[in-house]
């Protein structure tokens, strides 16, 4: 449990890391950026595998690169249900969750050696 709920912090603060980064994420307040995360957690759980399942011919066809599309518009999604988290626009959505996901990988690394 406690494990959760550190990788939820550090999802927050990574969050607010794309937000310092890159100009097209806004996020208002670390509370802000704690309930992004989750959302953007709950959306990636529930809603992702549906989206994959549902577009798995053009990922097939794309090789793949149709699933960066898809996490912009869980990135995407949560900024228009989250208030205080601002996205400008798809490309910003797919930059930042690009730059979300890296983050987001170097946690979990960290994460592994503790």
């Amino acid at each position: 449990m406690a494990r959760m709920i550190l990788k939820w912090l550090l999802s927050a603060a990574a969050l607010l890391g794309v937000a310092y980064i890159y100009g097209g994420v806004s996020v208002s307040s670390f509370s802000t950026a704690l309930l992004a995360a989750l959302v953007i957690g709950l959306l990636n759980m529930l809603v992702r595998p549906v989206l994959v399942l549902l577009t798995i011919p053009i990922t097939l066809l794309t090789l793949g690169l149709f699933l960066f599309v898809i996490n912009a518009l869980m990135f995407w999604a949560a900024s228009g249900l989250v208030g205080g988290f601002n996205v400008s626009g798809f490309w910003a959505a797919l930059l930042g969750s690009l730059i979300y996901s890296a983050l987001g990988l170097v946690i979990d690394a960290l994460l592994e050696r503790a």
